[in-house]
């Protein structure tokens, strides 16, 4: 069955989720947490750029669009037509609310370990010391 390109256009334009291409492209920045400033230094566009399409003042070229979507982690079609899975943002918080976990574990090794340090320092000191 052939389709005509009207046919096309207004299916593309009949979205699954009944959002728009800045709408889509905000809710992928918001799930992912990068700030408008940060995607478009990743993509090499101002700020106001990214802010112009979130609020469907203008539209990404095309090579933009596959950089947008590979940095947001969502596929071009979904960004562009709301085909396909969208993304998860409560698998974004679980995965930073791992790395917090991750990073505070660290920080208590690498406190541990200061304070192993200077207990040894203490002792090499301790140890000269009597040996003089």
């Amino acid at each position: 069955m052939r389709l005509s390109t009207e046919t096309m256009i207004a299916r593309l334009r009949d979205t699954s989720d009944g959002d728009t291409l800045g709408g889509r492209i905000w809710r992928a920045r918001d799930a992912a947490n990068i700030s408008t400033k940060d995607l478009a230094d990743q993509l090499g566009v101002r700020a106001e750029t990214v802010a112009a399409w979130e609020r469907d003042r203008a539209e990404p070229r095309t090579n933009r669009l596959f950089m947008l979507a590979g940095v947001l982690g969502v596929t071009p079609a979904w960004l562009i037509a709301g085909l396909g899975k969208a993304p998860d943002s409560d698998a974004v918080d679980d995965e930073r609310d791992g790395l917090r976990e991750q990073f505070a574990l660290v920080k208590k090794l690498h406190e541990q370990t200061g304070k192993a340090i200077a207990a040894l320092e203490m002792e090499l000191n301790r140890v000269q010391q009597n040996i003089r």
